[in-house]
């Protein structure tokens, strides 16, 4: 089965967000073809969750949380993301703003 580009799936990140209301920016443009996609969902006075994709034990596609089981602050969610930045300069940001948690992800929360 073959995944769709990076570039691809971040702007259908962002159509869907439009659909439901949210604002969703693209915080970093990372490689095209197969740059990972990260997503930073702000939740506001409720913290940030941050998601990175990974390969479900089927091979599907799944989410885990980057920062911990619980939302973080944002300035912890912003350190989190600019050191994926300089360990690898391919990656992808899409920041969410979600106040309501009204955001679901495409693919399940591994507990890892």
């Amino acid at each position: 089965m073959q995944r769709l580009k990076s570039e691809i799936r971040v702007q259908a990140w962002v159509r869907q967000c439009a659909a439901q209301g949210l604002i969703a920016t693209v915080a970093r443009k990372g490689e095209g073809e197969s740059g990972a996609v990260i997503l930073k969902v702000n939740r506001f006075a409720a913290g940030c969750e941050v998601f990175t994709g990974v390969s479900a034990p089927d091979g599907g596609q799944a989410w885990m949380r980057a920062c911990g089981p619980k939302p973080v602050s944002e300035r912890d969610a912003d350190a989190y993301l600019a050191r994926q930045a300089k360990y690898d300069p391919d990656v992808w940001v899409l920041e969410i703003e979600d106040p309501k948690a009204q955001f679901t992800l495409d693919g399940p929360i591994l507990d890892v």
